[in-house]
């Protein structure tokens, strides 16, 4: 059984026999006057149904267990202009469906499955004018519900559910289909970061080096980045979400370089921080070094039952006890961490979950409690140190900026990088770029 159909069985069995969901896909976005940007779907109709058209909407029916799509039709001249479409029919043999309609039908039958549902799921807020109609509709059934005229008592939903309550722990723990496809997000990843490795020298642009890492994405596969590529020399590298990569790449410089292919709707989501002239100064090394422990120490540690705060905390000190060496702190480490005075070189968390969304939902805390790691879960591990020039830091040290960054899977047993393949080792990447 396909896992899309596994998905919406899981659904249907949570939503139980009063309730019904309702899940709509994403619409397209005018990028200026009648150009579009390229449609992507919504995670949460990819996840529970793998259909790639706007337009469209998915019910789940607890009382019946069916999952039902409505979508476009087909309609060869449109076709002939803008592509392809499936149309009801193919749509439900291709994507399981237990049947399929045009999304003109889609209004007359909705209030019909309302009638009698006691809770009414949906991704309430996610695209307000979709709530909009749905509320109408609902509120259409409760005006006629438990009238006489009926043939039978009937009711209306007294309970709005939030359907991604029920469905972000389903996206938190990645299935063998969704490891697979983040696994080869990760590897393009890795190997357009290898490419901008062997590309990159003093008096190219950052925007020619993005160009090299789209040209790697697309060469296996991955037709988008998963966000805006950060391709960030010098000074630039300490904004932390910097993306004009218009910049003139600086011999003595680092390149810190954050981007992630998009494959099959899954994201890769790499970070790597390298010389431009290929070889590190002492300053950059001793900075390097620091964060690089970080990030290795923080990799190891993850693991099933392990505390995401706890694996946070161990990071942290490894890097405002290296601040203290280098004299960019004073004092001793747990007073650093206690006024927050690293801050000022470390203001980020330490990752983020990684799936459909390169900042993927699951939330780091559970019954306000730090999240235990569980197996299938898949998490970024970027710890970073931040230098700009000031007046009180050393010159040898200004406009340092570095971030290592890794997409770590939770096993049964430990954890596997499946990023690994992109050089962090000061060795490997001096020898890969012939520093």
């Amino acid at each position: 059984m396909h896992p899309y159909t596994l998905r919406r069985e899981q659904v249907l069995q949570q939503i139980g026999n009063d309730g019904l969901a309702v899940l709509f896909a994403a619409p397209e976005q005018r990028r200026s006057n009648d150009t579009e940007f390229p449609f992507r779907q919504d995670s949460y109709f990819h996840y529970l149904s793998g259909f790639p058209e706007p337009e469209a909407v998915i019910l789940l029916d607890g009382a019946a267990g069916t999952a039902t799509l409505y979508c476009r039709d087909k309609d060869p001249l449109m076709e002939t202009w803008n592509g392809f479409r499936y149309g009801a029919e193919a749509a439900r043999d291709t994507f399981g469906f237990d049947a399929a309609y045009s999304i003109s039908e889609w209004p007359q039958h909705i209030g019909k499955a309302i009638l009698n549902k006691r809770r009414l799921f949906a991704l309430w807020g996610q695209y307000p004018e979709h709530d909009r109609v749905l509320m109408q509709h609902w509120h259409t059934v409760q005006q006629t519900a438990g009238q006489r005229m009926l043939a039978e008592y009937s009711r209306a939903p007294d309970s709005l559910a939030d359907l991604a309550a029920l469905l972000n722990p389903m996206r938190l723990i990645k299935d063998a289909h969704e490891i697979s496809l983040l696994k080869q997000a990760g590897h393009i990843s890795a190997l357009a970061h290898i490419r901008a490795m062997q590309k990159t020298r003093p008096g190219l642009s950052e925007l020619q080096i993005e160009a090299e890492l789209l040209h790697e994405f697309m060469r296996h596969g991955a037709r988008h980045p998963a966000y805006n590529s950060i391709v960030a020399g010098g000074k630039n590298a300490c904004c932390l979400h910097y993306v004009e990569n218009k910049d003139i790449l600086h011999d003595n410089a680092l390149l810190l370089i954050d981007a992630g292919a998009e494959y099959q709707m899954y994201a890769g989501d790499i970070t790597r921080t390298f010389p431009v002239n290929g070889r590190f100064s002492p300053a950059q090394k001793a900075v390097y070094e620091i964060v690089l422990a970080a990030n290795q120490a923080a990799i190891e540690a993850v693991r099933p039952g392990a505390s995401w705060a706890d694996i946070h905390h161990l990071a942290l000190r490894i890097l405002v006890q290296g601040l203290i060496d280098l004299k960019l702190l004073q004092g001793s480490v747990e007073g650093n961490i206690e006024s927050q005075a690293y801050k000022r070189f470390y203001m980020h968390g330490l990752g983020h979950w990684v799936g459909l969304d390169v900042h993927d939902v699951g939330g780091r805390w559970h019954n306000e409690q730090p999240r235990l790691l569980q197996a299938g879960m898949c998490t970024t591990i970027e710890p970073g140190l931040y230098i700009s020039a000031a007046p009180d830091i050393s010159a040898e040290f200004h406009n340092i900026g570095i971030r290592i960054e890794d997409n770590i899977l939770v096993t049964e047993t430990g954890h596997e990088n499946y990023t690994a393949e992109a050089p962090k080792q000061i060795a490997e990447i001096e020898a890969l770029m012939g520093g």
